[in-house]
């Protein structure tokens, strides 16, 4: 019969320092900058130039819970001492949660009404397809962010896009896509946005890793052994 194995657990860290990375990206400009200054159009230091948004201290909000989204609350916790509130479909121990300096929540929307910066990390596909659209991102605190590097369904991309022209989003950090490679056509003409090509996992170390976990399952598949990493339904 058919057996499932995956590469869970060994790109937790990866993930997690992707979206650190699309966090700041977004909030301070940085990819921005880095453009302005190949396209020549920086004309020197200026005290009100180019301001971004200040991430120590702000709320970071989290959908998604697991092994990544806890990966995101330590770095942002502990980092950039940013109080964190989260929503998970099951209940999370409270001293997991606590030791994280994380809050779960109700509700989606009261995540997003608290946050600064929403990282997304639950499984795409089924009920999650479209989990953030246009009601959600106008639930957002309009100088929020969103940080994506879970799957690209979970987005409704073209709400997104409506959402960062209208202002009723602060802007966006993707590593992901809803059709992938597509891209929204518009995304990439938007300078509120920091976009990336699914570079989640990919470290050398990480793919490493992962190319090594998929040849243990398959030798044990065909030594007729239990599958280390097997997914069971």
């Amino acid at each position: 019969g058919l057996r499932v194995s995956n590469t869970s657990g060994v790109l937790t860290d990866a993930t997690a320092d992707q979206a650190i990375g699309l966090l700041l990206a977004v909030a301070r400009g940085i990819s921005l900058g880095d453009w302005n200054i190949r396209a020549g159009e920086w004309q020197g230091w200026n005290p009100t130039d180019r301001l971004g948004t200040h991430v120590t201290g702000a709320t970071l909000g989290i959908i998604g819970f697991g092994r990544i989204g806890q990966a995101m609350a330590k770095r942002c916790h502990f980092g950039f001492d940013m109080p964190v509130v989260f929503f998970n479909r099951s209940k999370i121990a409270p001293e997991v949660a606590a030791a994280y300096g994380a809050k779960q929540l109700d509700s989606i929307e009261a995540v997003l009404a608290e946050a600064d910066f929403v990282s997304l990390h639950c499984p795409g596909g089924g009920a999650n397809r479209h989990l953030m659209n246009a009601a959600r991102f106008r639930a957002m605190k309009p100088t929020a962010f969103l940080i994506n590097t879970a799957r690209g369904d979970v987005v409704d991309e073209a709400a997104l896009v409506a959402a960062l022209k209208s202002g009723e989003l602060a802007g966006a950090g993707l590593d992901v896509f809803e059709n992938e490679p597509s891209v929204h056509p518009d995304l990439p003409t938007l300078k509120n946005c920091v976009l990336n090509p699914h570079l989640g996992s990919a470290t050398e170390s990480t793919r490493t890793d992962m190319g090594l976990m998929v040849m243990n399952n398959l030798l044990a598949f065909f030594d007729e052994k239990p599958l280390p990493n097997e997914v069971t339904s």
